[in-house]
């Protein structure tokens, strides 16, 4: 099978991330994955949920938004709507679960931080690219929360006790009997199988969603969707590295 553009069936578009986006937030990145572009920007605030205000630690969240621009036809912006609709309310509680995964939120203090990703360019994987762009717009957040010793103090100045692992998630399916990684628009609407993974660096996963809207999934494409997922994940954190200096 030929991809649109040339890629081979386990080919990461190309990645980017553009760290300090937004010049008066440091934990803010641009994030491409081909054609899909998304601004991730992760801020604290010095107050918690209700249900965290006697832990003593913090929250992380999440909030997800496309803007009217980013797809083909214009979308309707959901402040217009009153709330959010349920495709962005499942999303972002998907991107909040993630990164409380890899996030030790006692060692926060009472602050909450709060990533918002915002969809400026739609083609496919906005959610695995904002998952991605998060941890690095989160782990820039934390490193200047240590750096400008708040008033309220971090119950460590150690990251790696604050932040306790590394996450990254990419979108894979199944098109003509054949499995591909990290699907454009043109490819995820086609796809037999549509499967979004997210992982750690270490080799674990997160989460799994998968739907065979097609031909039924067979145990031993789910196996290589798998495997070929964490491939993705692996590479995936190791240009989180790279855009965060490490």
């Amino acid at each position: 099978m030929t991809r649109p553009d040339g890629r081979a069936p386990d080919q990461l578009r190309p990645i980017s991330f553009e760290t300090g986006y937004i010049a008066h937030h440091k934990g803010s990145v641009l994030v491409s994955f081909g054609q899909t572009r998304v601004l991730v920007c992760c801020t604290a605030e010095d107050r918690v949920p209700p249900f965290r205000l006697d832990s003593g630690g913090g929250w992380v969240t999440a909030s997800y938004s496309m803007l009217p621009a980013s797809t083909h036809e214009r979308r309707r912006r959901e402040v217009d709507k009153g709330r959010p609709d349920g495709r962005s309310q499942e999303i972002q509680r998907l991107i909040g679960r993630s990164l409380r995964n890899v996030v030790n939120i006692d060692k926060l203090g009472q602050r909450q931080l709060h990533v918002d990703c915002d969809v400026i360019q739609a083609d496919g994987g906005t959610r695995t690219a904002c998952i991605t762009g998060a941890y690095v717009a989160l782990t820039l957040c934390v490193r200047d929360l240590i750096e400008k010793k708040p008033h309220r103090p971090l119950a460590t100045k150690d990251i790696d006790k604050i932040i306790t692992g590394q996450v990254a998630a990419v979108s894979l399916g199944v098109l003509g009997g054949e499995v591909c990684t990290d699907l454009c628009y043109v490819e995820d609407s086609k796809a037999d199988t549509d499967l979004n993974l997210v992982g750690r660096k270490d080799g674990s996963i997160i989460e799994i969603q998968g739907t065979a809207e097609g031909a039924p999934l067979d145990r031993k494409t789910l196996d290589v969707l798998v495997d070929q997922g964490m491939a993705a994940v692996a590479e995936l954190c190791r240009l989180q590295d790279q855009a965060l200096g490490r």
